[in-house]
């Protein structure tokens, strides 16, 4: 005898279907792309322990903003905006051109992060009259570049110290050294990652802009030595990046007593070196969404296409792009007195 299922558990097996296919398109990953998503600021006061000082007791507040990065699933890849408000998709290789697994990925992260952590709590010990000892000690990898000779070989948080023999203790010294090189010729490069020391051989590309000069394929920074001469401890939990070392040296800053955010709710995003100047970062979109929603008055971003991108989120927050850990407190101050941009 034949039996047929009738038109209700017909229904029910497709409904059953559809459940389950929606289920693994929600939990299986994408390898292919990370997804970027909006995180509610931080208050930068709560992370932020300098000898001697004291937390700020007045109004406002500053916040340093940060964004959510993982591998999405195959339904937030199709169709990111229906989960999720201010997601973007983002190639995996412009995420992690160094080709690291993730665990490696997130430790060079959060190098990065200790670095900058440094490098702000020395520009802010400067700024309260400190004197601050700086020695330079190569030149540290921020970011790899795809499809080049460093790819998948050197990663970020990597310290270049020699070029074919010679010591590179700062950038234009590595600069100097790879103008006498030329496309198609090998270097040897001595990098130390972490506690060890490197050595490894390249191939040297055509720069795209001067077929004529031989490049790795990496941007770099100046890597230091710092010493503070105060104990700075500064603790962001498991962020990782460059992205939140200015909104760090004004937390730091304002914990020896000075009035930075003048009773405003202020978020800032923005890399620094040890000169003060205020570097381009990612994710703005992201940021701005994050704090926005948050309900932050002032957003504080690096000038540029960082500021442009952060103002077409802003529904209203006020935007203000600085170059410089002095023009942000100038910035500030100005925002307090007057309510402009």
């Amino acid at each position: 005898m034949k039996r047929f299922l009738t038109p209700g558990k017909l229904l029910g097996a497709f409904l059953a279907i559809v459940v389950v296919t929606v289920g693994l398109l929600l939990v299986l990953p994408d390898d292919g792309s990370y997804i970027f998503l909006p995180d509610e600021p931080h208050l930068v006061d709560p992370v932020v322990e300098v000898e001697g000082g004291q937390p700020p007791d007045d109004e406002g507040g500053l916040h340093f903003v940060d964004v959510i990065v993982r591998r999405p699933s195959i339904a937030e890849r199709l169709l990111p905006g229906v989960f999720h408000d201010g997601a973007s998709l983002v190639p995996a290789h412009a995420v992690n051109p160094a080709g690291l697994d993730e665990a490696d990925r997130r430790r060079s992260s959060l190098q990065v992060m200790s670095r900058s952590q440094r490098v702000a709590a020395a520009v802010a010990l400067r700024e309260a009259g400190h004197d601050v000892e700086a020695t330079e000690n190569g030149a540290l990898v921020v970011q790899v570049l795809p499809d080049t000779p460093a790819a998948g070989r050197l990663h970020p948080a990597d310290v270049i110290v020699e070029v074919d023999g010679t010591r590179i203790d700062t950038v234009a010294r590595l600069r100097a050294v790879l103008a006498e090189r030329r496309p198609g010729q090998e270097v040897s490069v001595a990098v130390r990652r972490g506690d060890e020391r490197l050595s490894l051989e390249f191939r040297l590309a055509a720069d795209p802009q001067d077929p004529a000069r031989g490049v790795l394929g990496v941007l770099v920074e100046q890597s230091v030595d710092i010493g503070l001469p105060l104990d700075v401890e500064i603790d962001a939990g498991n962020i990782g990046g460059p992205s939140a070392g200015l909104a760090f040296a004004l937390g730091v800053l304002e914990e020896l007593g000075r009035d930075v955010d003048r009773g405003l709710l202020v978020a800032i995003t923005g890399s620094l070196a040890l000169d003060g100047s205020v570097g381009a970062v990612g994710g703005i979109k992201q940021k701005a969404i994050g704090a926005r929603e948050a309900g932050i008055e002032v957003f504080l971003v690096p000038a540029g296409d960082n500021a442009e991108e952060a103002r077409r989120h802003a529904e209203g927050m006020r935007i203000v792009p600085v170059e410089s850990f002095q023009q942000a407190l100038q910035a500030l101050a100005t925002a307090a007195e007057n309510g402009q941009d």
